[in-house]
């Protein structure tokens, strides 16, 4: 396993961190299994977990907290606030009312007195970066959560709250999670030059691409993943941009054969490659699937790999744009780009 400095913390965590969205219902995961889980991936040497609040209702974080019981200080431990957890119109969103709120129910969740990493899930265009910036300040000072970051901001709002950190000389940001693979890579134009610019620490999710790159879609078999049984239109290949990614898959399958890697070895060494990525977060169901991707923990491309790979999919081009999550609202929302 890999160790990197987490932005300019100084924190080290490992280059493959665990992402635990698929304990509980997501991913059809029991209590034992996710135990036996995060046992198997600090004997693999991971150091490093991340939940959220909203990850199947809290159930995440309280399956979290029980499989770390008594270890607590040897865990880089992350969680994230601001998804909706209920229909409650302000049980969501980056206002001081529901962070400092749900960071005390992630806490009691998780059945510990502090977080290392707590990051807004999404960013709110309803709270200004003063707003949500002084209340994680607050919270970091009263020692709750040790650092706080973001998760899938566009490049614009992260510069626009460091900015705003320093002018009202507030807490800053000091991570970014955003969606990278090689099949997604558009954040290589803007969000990965800002996170170097600013130090900030990146943790890329989904760097499989919820399952396009673990060697288990491929053309001609059935897709049978757990992510396609409740998002079906995400592996639909009459839809043009799931075709172009399993054109691309088999073009990067041939890739990975002439290199004697697995697709997953493929995957995660791209996306661990880039000089702005920290960590990637995998998401295992069963333990196979960790020991799997535990195997790609030390596999550095050679140039002539990442050589082929851009021919495949371009630098800075998302197969799939519309599944970022990261759209500005204006784009979504006709009112708000007409007078």
């Amino acid at each position: 396993m890999q160790y990197r400095t987490l932005g300019r913390t100084g924190v080290q965590v490992s280059s493959l961190a665990l992402g635990a969205m698929n304990f509980g219902k997501i991913g059809r995961t029991s209590q034992d299994e996710a135990t036996a889980l995060v046992e198997a991936a600090l004997e693999g040497g991971v150091n490093f977990i991340d939940t959220a609040d909203a990850y199947s209702a809290g159930e995440s974080e309280e399956m979290v907290g029980k499989a770390i019981a008594g270890r607590r200080d040897d865990i880089v431990l992350a969680t994230k606030a601001s998804l909706p957890m209920d229909d409650e119109r302000n049980h969501r969103g980056g206002s001081r009312r529901w962070l400092v709120t749900a960071l005390e129910g992630s806490l009691r969740r998780l059945g510990v007195d502090h977080v290392d990493l707590y990051q807004v899930h999404r960013w709110d265009p309803s709270a200004s970066d003063e707003e949500t910036l002084s209340a994680l300040s607050d919270l970091q000072r009263a020692g709750k959560i040790h650092y706080f970051g973001t998760s899938t901001f566009p490049a614009y709002r992260l510069v626009q709250a460091q900015w705003a950190a320093r002018d009202r000389q507030l807490g800053r940001y000091v991570t970014e999670q955003p969606n990278y693979s090689i099949l997604q890579r558009r954040i290589e134009t803007d969000v990965l030059p800002v996170a170097e610019e600013y130090g900030l620490g990146v943790l890329a999710w989904s760097p499989l691409a919820s399952g396009w790159l673990s060697g288990a879609i491929r053309e001609g078999r059935a897709v049978t993943t757990n992510r396609s049984g409740f998002m079906p239109q995400r592996f639909d290949t009459t839809i043009a941009s799931n075709r172009a990614k399993l054109d691309a898959v088999e073009q990067l399958a041939g890739v990975a054969d002439q290199a004697d890697l697995t697709m997953i070895q493929l995957a995660l060494g791209f996306v661990t490659a880039h000089p702005a990525v920290t960590s990637a977060l995998v998401g295992p169901r069963t333990p196979e699937h960790l020991r799997s991707q535990l195997a790609a923990a030390d596999t550095v491309l050679s140039a002539d790999v990442l050589d082929a790979i851009d021919a495949i999919v371009a630098p800075g081009v998302d197969l799939a744009p519309h599944e970022k999550n990261d759209t500005p609202p204006a784009l979504l929302d006709p009112s708000l780009r007409r007078r």
